[in-house]
């Protein structure tokens, strides 16, 4: 295990606007074909810094670069440009994703997406099929459920409460209440209730890796079901108990050590 981990941000240009993103990269990492890096996708309300210590302990144990960034309106990225896309994610796979690759240098890459970031990660393994070397969901949505229509109206009672919405704001600047909007607004809105993750994925490819919690307050375990059938290639479905829809942060040991063996059989 490398004994140190440095840390680069750099802004990444968009038409118009800037992304913020940041790689954590082993000590002393030599050779000309590096390991693919791994590219996180964040959730619906996240950011780089609500990966917390992850991305760092991530890199630390496989020994391959991780990347995250801000989506644009969220974190320290720059504002959306009005009201979110129903086709939000897929266009967050052809239009920002390939800029944040060519602004790393990066050719290949391996895709890790957590809740809604999941559905934009396994977009990108389709879109992508050559560069993706592996693909991993954690708690990723497969399509719209009563549960997760639920979970969502929940959270936005809770957000009315006191000091709920300063704790986005921490992370999110004034934009805070854009970010919840985007959030609960879209997935509860009728128009983006025929969506499913089939119908922007046929397939994937690579080597896939599902993670879900037993628990999961936002999802039913049809969701990493549905989404583990989507596997051409060698695919595992890890389902954690007493878990519910942040693995990483409820039992990152777990989820660490899922994600290294995943990587460790291929060896790139």
């Amino acid at each position: 295990m490398p004994a140190s981990v440095s840390e680069e941000s750099r802004w990444i240009d968009t038409p118009g606007d800037r992304l913020f993103s940041r790689c954590w990269a082993p000590a002393g990492e030599t050779g000309e074909r590096p390991r693919p890096p791994i590219v996180l996708f964040h959730d619906s309300l996240g950011c780089v810094e609500l990966w917390r210590d992850f991305p760092q302990r991530l890199c630390q144990l496989t020994g391959r670069k991780v990347l995250a960034y801000d989506r644009l309106g969220f974190g320290q990225s720059d504002a959306y440009p009005g009201d979110l896309p129903i086709g939000f994610i897929r266009d967050e796979a052809e239009r920002f994703f390939p800029l944040l690759l060519a602004g790393w240098g990066i050719e290949r890459f391996v895709a890790f997406g957590h809740s809604v970031g999941g559905a934009m990660a396994a977009t990108c393994a389709a879109l992508y099929p050559q560069p993706c070397q592996a693909l991993i969901t954690e708690s990723a949505q497969a399509f719209v459920e009563d549960r997760t229509r639920h979970g969502i109206q929940f959270a936005k009672q809770q957000f009315q409460a006191p000091g709920q919405m300063e704790r986005l704001q921490r992370y999110h600047g004034d934009k805070a209440p854009w970010v919840l909007a985007a959030w609960t607004e879209t997935w509860l809105s009728e128009t983006f209730q025929p969506w499913t993750l089939e119908s922007t994925v046929p397939s994937i490819d690579c080597p896939l890796l599902v993670l879900h919690g037993a628990d999961d307050e936002y999802g039913s375990l049809l969701h990493p079901e549905r989404i583990a059938r989507l596997a051409t290639a060698r695919q595992r479905c890890l389902i954690l108990e007493n878990c519910h829809h942040v693995p990483h942060r409820e039992a990152p040991e777990a989820i660490l050590d899922a994600v290294h063996q995943h990587l460790q059989i291929d060896n790139d």
